[in-house]
């Protein structure tokens, strides 16, 4: 299994306790590989993304922890003459993908006996902590930015969790958060922590099982870079095992409001300083500094990849596409459906979408 070691440092990740930056260097922290993925060791006899469990480097001891999350269908559209694959993981239990890599850290931070625990989010990590954390019996405290979708809001709170709406930009909810780590609370990050990588690179075995050696392209939203760097290890842990003979292309999605990934993927990263968090309805990408900026630029690359950028007046118009097909999504997951436009007849196909959120999520203000 791959080590989680401090990018900076090289530290290893310390065997108690749950920080989530090297407490030596302040470095982050992340696995120095993919995962190991054995195909005689899946366990079909456990539910959903818990039958690849042997790919998440849990201790022996980690309890179970599920809400049934994994198994979401893959569907298949007719687009511009091409046949499309959509993956709703809108379906997972609290209505997003988070909800993979919610469960491998929620398990994770009980195995290492925390029972209470701080997070930020612009709405969809925060509420599928929430989810887990209630299903755990862990005390959970969730940071959100004021402008986060109600429904939202609502569901954090409806889980148990305390909500602590944060006044400005998504990055003040995550200033809010670090004062409350300093006062000695355990930041249970989805971003910082790697841990819920190893979930999310089950979206990846699944669409290998679904669809075999075939997969042409995935385009996917990204923010932090969780989705997406989940999906690129995922994929090289099948091609390592020569389960697949190549990664599939891989595309991340952004608002072009902040795109932070996108400008430094087209222009360099001396372009960085131009980059604004502006204001955008696909919420969930609203990230000025992804904490996985460096380890996407060099692990997706030209020639492997690519990221695009989605005008803001596009966005509205692709939900309301997709809706119209009967595929309902909040407008972080419609930036994927505006992309495919951009690059169908120039990738590898078939072309498969990750549609992130349930459009039951948000509420035009």
């Amino acid at each position: 299994m791959p080590t989680v070691l401090c990018t900076t440092c090289q530290k290893p990740y310390p065997v108690v306790g749950m920080p989530h930056r090297c407490p030596d260097c302040g470095g982050v922290y992340d696995f120095d590989g993919s995962p190991v993925f054995e195909k005689e060791k899946v366990e079909t006899s456990l539910p959903g993304i818990w039958r690849y469990r042997h790919t998440f480097g849990l201790f022996p001891n980690a309890p179970l922890i599920t809400l049934g999350e994994g198994n979401t269908p893959l569907i298949w559209d007719d687009f511009r003459g091409g046949r499309v694959g959509i993956k709703l993981e809108t379906l997972n239990p609290t209505g997003s993908y988070k909800d993979r890599g919610s469960a491998v850290l929620v398990s994770q931070l009980m195995a290492r006996g925390v029972l209470e625990a701080v997070e930020d989010s612009s709405g969809n990590a925060g509420a599928s902590f929430a989810g887990y954390a209630a299903r755990a019996g862990l005390k959970a405290r969730i940071f959100v930015p004021d402008y986060a979708s109600g429904p939202k809001r609502l569901q954090i709170e409806m889980y148990g969790a305390e909500l602590v709406r944060v006044p400005g930009p998504r990055s003040a909810a995550a200033e809010a958060v670090l004062k409350a780590v300093a006062q000695g609370g355990v930041y249970a990050s989805h971003a910082s922590l790697p841990f819920g990588l190893m979930g999310i690179a089950t979206i990846a075995y699944e669409l290998w099982e679904s669809i075999g050696d075939s997969i042409g392209t995935v385009i996917a939203p990204v923010g932090q870079g969780g989705l997406l760097l989940g999906l690129i290890r995922g994929f090289s842990a099948l091609h390592q095992k020569n389960l697949i003979k190549q990664p599939p292309y891989i595309i991340g999605v952004q608002a072009k409001n902040c795109a932070p990934l996108w400008t430094a993927f087209t222009k360099g990263k001396q372009a960085l300083d131009s980059v604004v968090e502006g204001v955008t309805v696909a919420e969930g990408v609203r990230t000025l500094h992804p904490v996985h900026l460096s380890a996407l630029l060099s692990e997706l690359h030209p020639g492997n990849g690519e990221y695009l950028a989605v005008d803001e007046e596009n966005i509205l118009p692709a939900r309301a596409d997709l809706a119209h097909r009967g595929i309902y999504v909040e407008p972080t997951s419609a930036i994927v459906w505006n992309a495919l436009n951009q690059v169908i007849g120039k990738v590898p196909e078939p072309i498969v979408l990750i549609m992130s959120g349930s459009g039951l999520k948000y509420i035009p203000s």
